[in-house]
C-alpha cells in the first residue's frame, strides 16, 4: 500500500495537468490529501477486472449506437495494449490519478486520443468499481473452491486408507469411544463440504451486474445492461441503482463464509498440533511442513497448522472491519467504501494460502497406528459398548449405566482395562454378562458394531468415502 507520507512530494512530471473530473475546481488537490485519498496503491489489483468491464461496456455502447464500430475497436485495442503493459510491468501507476479506473482511462486517452474519452459514457466510477469488485470476488470464489476440492479429495483418500485404523474419540478432550481414524478425517471433510456449499451460495449473490446504475440513479443513455451481463458472465442485472452502487453485503457475506472456513481450518490445526506432540504422537508431519528451534535441536514444530490457526484471527478482523465500515453509511455511495478492498483482498489471500498449505500437507500425514491404538485402550473407551451389551440382555439402560460405572471403577483400581477383567469379575457386577461380552469389549468390535449410516464402522467409512468421491466428481 502507498502510504500518504511517502507521497507528499509527487513528481510533477507524473501529475496530470487537470483531473479527469476537475472542471468544477479552482485549485489543485493538496498533495497530502491526494495521497491520503488515493486507492491506486491497492486497487490496482483490479486491473484485469476493470479492463474486462470497460471492454464489455465499450461493446455495448457500440451495440446501442453511442460508439461507432471503429471507435469501439480502437478503444478495445487500446485496452488490450494497456493490459499487456500492466502484465509485463511496463505501466506506471500515478497516485494523482487516484485509482485503478482513472489510471487506466488516462492511459487509454493518452494512447488513442479523444475517442478514449467516450468510454466513460453512461457509467460512473461508482458502478464501475462495484462491477470490478464483483468480478474479482467471483473469480476468487472459483479459485478458493478449487483448493477446497483439492483438500477434500486428499482427506477422502487418506480416510479410505485409514478406515481400519483405531484411534480414541474424544469428548471434553477425554477418551470417550474408539473410532476409525478415517471416520475422524471424514468429519473434517463434512465441515469443508459445508464451506464449499456456503461459498457456492454466496457466489449467486455476487454474480449480479451493477454496471448501468451510474452514480446512483441510472442513466439517460439507452444502455443494454443484459448484453453487458451476458458478455461478462453475470446471471442478471441489479434491480435498484441506489442499492447497486452502495451494496457491499455480498463482500460481507463472503467474509463471513471465509471466517467459518478459517474456523474449521483452525480446529483442524489444533488437532494436528496436539497429535504431533510427544504426549499424543498420533501422527507425523513431513519435515517440509515443519521448522526447528534456534536453541533446542530436538524440536520439530508444526508451523503450518500453528500459522493457519493464528491467521484465522486476521479473517475475523476483516469481517468485523467491513461490518463496521458499512453500519453507518446512508445511501448511496460514500468514500468510506474505498476501505472495502483491503479487508477483502486480505481475506482472499489468507484463505487461499491456508487451503493450499493444507491441501499439500494433509495427504502427506503419516499416522502412528500403534500409538493411536494404545491410546484408544486408555480411558475405558469400550465402557459404552458394555452398557449397550447389557441393554441387549434386557437390562434397563440406566441400570446398565450404573453397573458399568462400578465395573470401570473396579478396573481402574486394578490398573487394567475392562477387556482384561476375568469373566467371573464382570459377572459379579451383573449375571447377565456371558463370555460373548469380550467380542464387544475389543476396540475392533466396538468400531464394527457401529455399522449404521454416519457411524464409525470401517465398512461405513468406506461407504462414506465412496459417496464423497462421487460428490467431488460432480462439483
Amino acid at each position: 500500500m502507498i502510504r500518504p507520507d511517502e507521497q507528499t512530494a509527487p513528481n510533477p512530471a507524473e501529475l496530470p495537468t487537470t483531473k479527469l473530473w476537475g472542471g468544477r475546481f479552482d485549485e489543485p488537490t493538496d498533495a497530502f490529501v491526494e495521497a491520503f485519498t488515493a486507492s491506486v496503491g491497492f486497487d490496482q489489483r483490479l486491473f484485469r477486472e476493470d479492463i474486462a468491464g470497460s471492454t464489455a461496456h465499450a461493446k455495448m455502447l457500440a451495440k446501442v449506437g453511442v460508439l461507432t464500430t471503429a471507435e469501439c475497436d480502437k478503444i478495445i485495442d487500446g485496452l488490450n495494449g494497456i493490459l499487456l503493459d500492466i502484465e509485463r510491468g511496463d505501466f506506471s501507476w500515478v497516485v494523482a490519478y487516484e485509482d485503478v479506473h482513472m489510471n487506466i482511462e488516462a492511459r487509454l486517452i493518452d494512447r488513442i486520443g479523444d475517442v478514449g474519452k467516450k468510454l466513460h459514457t453512461g457509467r460512473s466510477r461508482n458502478d464501475q468499481v462495484a462491477t470490478d469488485v464483483r468480478l474479482y470476488l467471483r473469480g476468487a470464489i472459483d479459485r478458493i473452491e478449487l483448493e477446497l476440492t483439492r483438500l477434500r479429495a486428499g482427506l477422502v483418500d487418506l480416510a479410505e486408507r485409514e478406515a481400519d485404523t483405531v484411534m480414541p474419540g474424544f469428548t471434553h478432550l477425554q477418551v470417550a469411544q474408539p473410532i476409525s481414524f478415517g471416520h475422524h478425517l471424514l468429519a473434517w471433510y463434512e465441515m469443508l463440504t459445508r464451506d464449499a456449499e456456503r461459498l457456492a451460495d454466496v457466489r449467486k449473490r455476487v454474480n449480479i451486474l451493477p454496471l448501468g446504475s451510474a452514480a446512483l440513479a441510472g442513466t439517460s443513455y439507452p444502455l443494454d445492461r443484459d448484453y453487458v451481463a451476458e458478455l461478462l458472465g453475470f446471471d442478471g442485472v441489479s434491480r435498484n441503482s441506489l442499492d447497486a452502487v452502495s451494496d457491499r453485503d455480498f463482500v460481507i457475506e463472503f467474509l463471513s463464509a471465509a471466517s467459518v472456513s478459517m474456523m474449521h481450518l483452525s480446529r483442524m490445526s489444533e488437532e494436528l498440533i496436539l497429535w504431533t506432540s510427544a504426549q499424543f504422537a498420533f501422527i507425523d508431519l513431513p519435515d517440509r511442513f515443519c521448522t526447528g528451534s534456534s536453541i533446542m535441536p530436538q524440536k520439530k514444530n508444526p508451523d503450518v497448522p500453528e500459522l493457519v490457526r493464528g491467521k484465522t484471527g486476521r479473517v475475523y478482523g476483516d469481517l468485523f472491519a467491513l461490518l463496521t465500515l458499512m453500519k453507518g453509511q446512508p445511501l448511496a455511495y460514500n468514500k468510506d467504501n474505498q476501505e472495502d478492498k483491503e479487508p477483502l483482498f486480505d481475506a482472499v489471500d489468507t484463505l487461499m494460502g491456508s487451503l493450499r498449505a493444507f491441501a499439500d500437507m494433509i495427504p502427506a500425514i503419516e499416522p502412528n497406528r500403534e500409538r493411536m491404538r494404545i491410546a484408544a485402550k486408555q480411558g475405558f473407551s469400550t465402557a459404552t459398548d458394555l452398557a449397550d451389551y447389557l441393554v441387549r440382555q434386557g437390562v434397563a439402560f440406566r441400570d446398565a449405566h450404573e453397573i458399568v460405572g462400578k465395573a470401570v471403577r473396579h478396573a481402574q483400581n486394578a490398573g487394567c482395562d475392562l477387556s482384561e477383567l476375568p469373566l467371573a469379575q464382570l459377572q459379579a457386577f451383573s449375571p447377565k454378562i456371558q463370555d460373548d461380552v469380550f467380542a464387544v469389549l475389543t476396540l475392533e468390535g466396538s468400531m464394527a458394531a457401529r455399522d449404521l449410516t454416519g457411524g464409525t464402522a470401517p465398512n461405513q467409512v468406506r461407504i462414506q468415502a465412496a459417496a464423497a468421491k462421487k460428490g467431488l466428481q460432480r462439483s
